[in-house]
């Protein structure tokens, strides 16, 4: 059932008279800002280590944490809180089976119910400035890194930096100071606009390629009632990013999500559960048809990925192999099973499919981006939709979505029911 225009109407009235929230909009453009602001430390005051980097991570959580303590629980968060209470089980089982503590994929989970949590308090100007905010510093950053490398290098070291915080060594040949894979290779996928694949804000490409990823799904979100200078402005900078960045799996994104808005709002929401069993299957036909793909490439990426899962066993899928999961960064299917056994795979595959509203035309279009994002991006990575640089805006706007035609802004929230009875 769509809801009719009026009561969207009635929504941005209370977002009017009750403004911004700036408290979540600060969480939010932090959790896309801070490691950049460690970078300039690292390079410019002291050494930092990746303890820092989980330390900052924290922090920025505690304090999305802190404010939905104090606005409390409701109803509303059962789906959620249910997610999170079975991946806290599933991390305590993966403790005690491989005998150490391992909070890897509980860290993952809880910026998801954290963020998304954040998003459901948050009226659409929250959203809105949350998203404005760290648009324009990341095109600051890039413009820089465009037209002055040297100056974007020396400001945040990004070489030096993945290596006192993560241990990756930039090549020895490279005089740039840029992280090692920003810097491409002969036969990479390239528009020629800049010598190297742009990292911004971010230090390395990938993060920036799904940054543009989650600008596509605000975009699709709110692309109707967005003016037309803001609409171009938000299709420039996505344009830009994804010519520098020069990612395939964005670039097809990009062209789903054109496609996707006429699309989406036609199709039952439900058919989103359908989007992971479709992307492994053609990542089976893949493997067959190609079964000697290596490379850097899109072939390349999904048959080492399907071949991963091939070679997993039962141990694997139960959970005995948590030492493991670290090394599939690029196979996240496999990642996520050997950090959080195949039930939390089921677990992950059924939230993201169900959790998004379907009521809207702009919500049927974020439900189905949103599964077409996540699983296709685990078939060539893992860990980048995972983190809160990139996760935390994402399930902001999810959260947000969900409650679009009932938000928790206030004492006073605008009901379908009570809508209805002003219209009356």
């Amino acid at each position: 059932m769509y809801i009719d225009s009026w009561v969207l109407d009635a929504v941005r009235e209370q977002d009017r008279l009750e403004g911004r929230n700036d408290y979540v909009i600060a969480v939010a453009a932090s959790s896309v800002v801070y490691n950049s602001m460690l970078a300039i430390i690292n390079a410019h005051v002291m050494p930092l280590s990746f303890s820092h980097v989980a330390a900052a991570e924290i922090l920025i959580l505690l304090a999305g944490l802190f404010f939905i303590l104090g606005k409390g629980m409701s109803r509303d968060d059962i789906g959620i809180s249910c997610f999170m209470a079975f991946t806290l089980v599933i991390a305590f089982y993966m403790s005690a089976i491989n005998r150490i503590v391992f909070v890897d994929y509980l860290r993952n989970i809880l910026i998801v119910f954290c963020f998304a949590t954040l998003g459901s308090w948050a009226n659409r100007r929250t959203v809105k400035a949350a998203f404005m905010v760290s648009l324009a510093v990341v095109m600051a950053v890039l413009l820089c890194e465009i037209f002055s490398l040297p100056l974007y290098a020396d400001i945040f070291e990004p070489g030096y930096y993945f290596e006192t915080t993560r241990g990756l060594k930039p090549p020895e040949w490279d005089t740039t100071g840029l992280f090692g894979n920003a810097l491409g290779f002969e036969g990479r996928l390239s528009f020629g606009l800049i010598g190297h694949r742009a990292s911004s804000l971010f230090l390395e490409q990938v993060s920036l390629s799904n940054f543009a990823g989650v600008m596509m799904m605000y975009t699709l979100y709110f692309w109707d009632e967005l003016r037309r200078g803001m609409r171009f402005l938000l299709i420039a900078c996505i344009a830009l990013i994804l010519l520098t960045t020069a990612s395939r799996t964005m670039l097809t994104f990009s062209a789903i999500c054109f496609v996707g808005y006429f699309v989406f709002p036609l199709l039952p929401k439900l058919l989103s559960l359908l989007t992971m069993p479709l992307i492994l299957f053609a990542g089976t036909m893949v493997y067959l048809f190609k079964p000697d793909a290596r490379g850097d490439n899109l072939s390349g990426r999904i048959v080492l990925t399907m071949r991963h899962i091939s070679e997993m066993d039962i141990y694997g899928f139960l959970g005995f192999y948590a030492d493991k999961a670290a090394l599939f960064a690029d196979s996240g299917y496999v990642y996520i099973v050997y950090a959080g056994t195949i039930f939390g795979m089921l677990g992950f595959w059924l939230f993201v499919s169900l959790y998004p509203a379907g009521r809207t035309p702009a919500q049927r279009r974020l439900a189905q981006a949103l599964p077409i994002f996540m699983f296709f991006n685990l078939m060539i990575g893992a860990t980048p939709v995972f983190t809160a640089k990139i996760a935390g805006l994402m399930w902001l706007l999810l959260g947000h979505a969900r409650h679009q035609t009932v938000p928790r802004v206030g004492s006073q929230s605008v009901s379908v029911g009570s809508a209805v009875s002003r219209q009356a």
